[in-house]
């Protein structure tokens, strides 16, 4: 997923704004989903993309680490189904005072077990 928001430690970065990057891997059991092709027994992909998106888009963070970290702990949070996710957000052109395609910071978090959705 790609989007254009403001989040950085300088000033400059939330006026400007820069291009970001997000990875999201989802970890559940859809065995049920898809041996019935039943669509209510796995992740509504379209609700998943709309929270990473308001994570970048309404919000503002000082740090990549914050976002990944808000959007792993949001999407346990919201999508029962979810056992484990993995979040990589990517910062293009990050001001380093040199030549660098991107910082990236990947978080990842797993349900406690006596959690667990099965």
């Amino acid at each position: 997923m790609v989007f254009y928001a403001h989040h950085g430690v300088l000033k400059e970065e939330h006026t400007i704004g820069a291009k970001y990057e997000v990875d999201a891997e989802l970890f559940f059991d859809f065995t049920d989903a898809a041996r019935n092709d039943d669509i209510t027994k796995t992740v509504d992909y379209g609700a998943v993309y709309r929270k990473i998106r308001e994570a970048l888009t309404l919000k503002k963070f000082f740090l990549i680490e914050a976002v990944a970290y808000e959007i792993a702990n949001d999407l346990l949070k919201d999508f029962p189904i979810i056992e484990r996710v993995s979040i990589k957000v990517r910062k293009r052109n990050p001001p380093v005072d040199g030549i660098c395609d991107y910082a990236e910071a990947d978080y990842s978090i797993a349900r406690p077990e006596n959690n667990a959705h099965a």
